[in-house]
């Protein structure tokens, strides 16, 4: 397995309440550091996606650097046109909205985008890139 080297960056106001659509999107958990005054704060959390890259997010705090809440768009190659359908199903049971019709751009693949509770945008698409 490769060493993930691409990471998107993301706030959350409730980073507890987003965890499950971002597991049901393909994520996987491999570290979420707590404030142990106040464990709803996430100081730090990294999600990997498959085995090549990951998010890293955690709560919103005044003062703080980075993306604003909502503002982020992360683009998620999965293996097969079918995996969008499949991704897609999971994400809205797990709360995501569909912003877009499911499309076969000229350019190839399949792809259909998802919006989370706070607004960030995840973009399902099987096309591959060059």
């Amino acid at each position: 397995m490769s060493t993930p080297q691409l990471y998107a960056c993301l706030h959350y106001r409730d980073v507890d309440a987003v965890i499950p659509l971002l597991e049901a999107l393909g994520f996987t958990e491999r570290a979420i550091m707590r404030d142990p005054d106040d464990p709803r704060v996430v100081h730090h959390a990294q999600f990997r996606w498959r085995e090549h890259g990951g998010i890293m997010f955690g709560t919103e705090r005044d003062g703080g650097v980075g993306p604003k809440p909502g503002t982020a768009c992360v683009n998620l190659v999965v293996p097969t046109d079918a995996d969008v359908d499949r991704t897609l199903a999971r994400a809205l049971a797990a709360g995501a909205r569909q912003i877009s019709p499911v499309d076969e751009p000229p350019h190839g693949g399949r792809c259909v985008a998802v919006v989370d509770a706070e607004g960030n945008i995840f973009n399902i698409d099987s096309y591959q890139g060059e």
